[in-house]
């Protein structure tokens, strides 16, 4: 079995928390999740990912210019408050409601503002606990030589909020441009043009 293949497979295991007879992968991630716990700052720089193979297959290469930040965001749908002008609504409707972007995209956009001299490439779930979830985001560095010598970088160099324009992975299924076919008629433009239908 290739490292790949069995790298992949270590990653559901411990992912899934399953109990093997030669390896307890619950232990493992739960020491992994205490580790990150310990780590303060909502957004840290890491020497190396984690995750070596989802890494490399959502663009990251250990080169010059290409980094990792571990991100951490608080679970839940957000602060929502109960409408109070004047009336009681029966139907209040705010026990339900959703972030209107998903956690992984505030993850990429906390990275992105963080380091504001790179472009957010992509981004993976590294795991979480029950008050926060933890992603790894691949920047790049937009003025490091290295970046705009290599042609497969050099055009996401150029470009600016790729996170906030939703251009990431995350970002377009959360716009619903990851489907085709029938039945996705609403998903473009965008969104909004389409009375908000997409979703």
């Amino acid at each position: 079995m290739s490292f790949t293949k069995q790298f992949k497979k270590v990653s559901v295991n411990i992912r899934k928390k399953t109990k093997d007879s030669d390896y307890d992968y619950r232990k493992v991630y739960s020491d992994k999740m205490i580790a990150l716990r310990k780590k303060r700052a909502s957004v840290a720089k890491l020497d190396k990912p984690s995750n070596l193979v989802k890494a490399r297959a959502l663009g990251y290469k250990a080169k010059e210019g290409i980094f990792v930040a571990l991100t951490k965001v608080r679970k839940g749908t957000g602060a929502f408050s109960r409408p109070n002008k004047g009336r009681k609504p029966k139907k209040e409707g705010y026990l339900k409601l959703t972030r209107k972007i998903s956690i992984q995209r505030i993850a990429e956009q906390r990275a992105s503002r963080k380091f504001s001299n790179a472009e957010v490439l992509n981004s993976y779930w590294v795991g979480e606990d029950g008050k926060d979830k933890y992603y790894e985001v691949i920047l790049v560095d937009k003025n490091h030589p290295a970046i705009l010598a290599d042609k497969a970088y050099s055009g996401i160099a150029k470009k600016t909020g790729r996170a906030e324009r939703g251009l990431t992975s995350a970002g377009k299924k959360g716009r619903g441009l990851d489907k085709k076919g029938k039945g996705t008629e609403k998903n473009r433009p965008s969104i909004r043009s389409k009375g908000k239908k997409a979703k």
